[in-house]
């Protein structure tokens, strides 16, 4: 093909000068039917001719499309059919074909049936997309895997992420309520992909029977859910690839902290400040259109969604709870009774009969004992007391660090033991803080570590400690207040209830 120069001295001689075809095709050595070709269109353009006939593919091409649906049964995803080894097996049947013809008729027919992606249109608080991703932290010197919770809005760009260190429905929940929490209001779709967090199972007719906490989450913030096709993980392709650039962009290299909601706290506002400035394509800030992106959205409700599961347990015997494979303690009250979890991302509460313990979360296998649980059991029982001493004093703290040292080292670990379990009932009794004081003032008035013995200090305990309790004037019964009873049973009570004279 001539160059635009060499059409334009083409057609300069023929139509200004008035040379004929073939002077100017003498002159210039061109063919005479390269200068009439440009003669009659200044800019030729290629004909397409019918195409030939290819005898080779037309021959082979049956045959390699019954290789092809007879092997896609017995593939997986690293077991692939390639040309090398479809050639392999038509050269070995007689066909007499090159290896390119074979991987161009392949190419082909992977072209034909390729997806056609649709440009989709994105509108001021309609959409945004949810997903995690594994990534590596340091927490307090050690590499950790955790994950990342990412919303993104899809017509603002804008990001909201929180670190887990758990890829399950409790964390797929606290993320939903931080990023809604952060944004001050709800988009009015989220797509999804198939994760279990949100689906129970998919039904034969496409489609999904979602899981219970999940449709509380929808029905509490009353947006839309929607999911990807299984394995199309383009579906949400906006989260998906915004996910892989964070992990480049803003935790590489590998962040690190002191706890992930550092961690977290320090991501969200990194990208924050990138994503203020930036531009859209029409060239209007990311901030503006996050603007018409909150007039757009729902408003937040009243309260936010308790984002923990739900879960009956069972207190055994020794007062204890087992979730998730870690063990927990409760009240010794609780003993052999029922009881609900309520789960979260960092705390387990736990209730029963209107009263509650909150646990830090342990890891499976895991025990969280808290021994002020026990008090009156150990107050019975020295040898326990003993076995547990070092947990339960490193609760209780001083003054009683410094009492058990002070017998432990004059009496031994056995004495010991037996004066801090009367120690034990008298906070059973009086509460910790009257016990505590009295317990400083004791061992102040006892002097030295050599004086000091079981009756000396319980003691001199006893003398700084009201006789019994004293029960608040409020919850004795009206009836009841102005009567002495040194002693009586039931019937005596029964009587003056009912308004009988003493």
């Amino acid at each position: 093909m001539l160059k635009m120069d060499q059409v334009h001295v083409i057609r300069h001689k023929h139509f200004n000068e008035g040379h004929g075809i073939r002077k100017i095709a003498r002159d210039m050595g061109l063919h005479r039917l390269t200068v009439r070709k440009y003669l009659e269109d200044s800019e030729p353009k290629r004909h397409e001719t019918v195409q030939r006939r290819k005898h080779v593919i037309d021959v082979i091409g049956p045959r390699i499309d019954a290789l092809l649906a007879e092997w896609n049964k017995r593939t997986s995803r690293k077991h692939r059919i390639t040309s090398p080894r479809v050639h392999r097996q038509l050269v070995e049947e007689g066909f007499h074909v090159c290896e390119r013809t074979v991987r161009l008729y392949l190419a082909e027919k992977r072209r034909a049936a390729a997806e056609v992606f649709i440009p989709l249109v994105h509108r001021p608080g309609d959409e945004a997309q949810v997903d995690f991703f594994e990534v590596t932290v340091d927490l307090n010197g050690e590499g950790k895997r955790v994950w990342k919770f990412l919303l993104r809005l899809m017509y603002s760009k804008r990001d909201i992420v929180w670190l887990y260190e758990r890829c399950n429905q409790i964390s797929f929940l606290d993320g939903h309520v931080r990023a809604f929490n952060t944004l001050g209001c709800v988009p009015h779709r989220i797509v999804y992909d198939n994760l279990t967090a949100a689906v129970k199972r998919r039904v034969r007719t496409g489609e999904r029977e979602l899981n219970e906490r999940f449709i509380a989450l929808c029905s509490h913030y009353l947006f839309e859910p929607c999911f990807a096709r299984p394995g199309e993980g383009h579906d949400k392709g906006g989260v998906e690839g915004r996910g892989k650039t964070i992990r480049l962009q803003h935790l590489t290299p590998i962040v690190s902290g002191t706890s992930l909601d550092e961690i977290s706290q320090r991501l969200q506002t990194d990208i924050d400040l990138k994503w203020g400035e930036k531009k859209a394509p029409d060239g209007q800030l990311l901030g503006d259109l996050y603007d018409y992106d909150q007039f757009s959205m729902k408003p937040l409700p009243a309260t936010p969604f308790e984002a923990r599961l739900t879960r009956p347990v069972s207190v055994s015997r020794s007062a204890t709870v087992t979730i998730m494979g870690a063990v927990y303690s409760v009240p010794v009250s609780w003993a052999r009774l029922d009881a609900t979890a309520y789960i979260g991302v960092s705390d387990i509460r736990l209730v029963c009969r209107g009263k509650q313990r909150t646990h830090k979360i342990q890891a499976k296998g895991g025990k969280s004992i808290i021994f002020r649980d026990y008090l009156p059991e150990l107050a019975r029982k020295p040898q326990a007391v003993r076995q547990v001493a070092p947990e339960l004093l490193a609760e209780l703290g001083e003054p009683y660090n410094r009492l058990w040292k002070m017998l432990e080292s004059t009496h031994g670990s056995l004495k010991a033991a037996r004066v801090l379990a009367g120690v034990l009932g008298a906070i059973n009794d009086h509460g910790e803080a009257l016990v505590s004081q009295a317990l400083l003032d004791a061992l102040s008035s006892t002097g030295k570590a050599c004086s000091l013995n079981e009756h000396s200090v319980l003691s001199s305990l006893a003398g700084r400690l009201p006789s019994k309790p004293v029960m608040d004037a409020a919850c004795i019964p009206p009836a009841l207040r102005f009567h002495d009873i040194q002693s009586g049973c039931a019937a005596d009570y029964d009587f003056l209830l009912a308004g009988g004279e003493r």
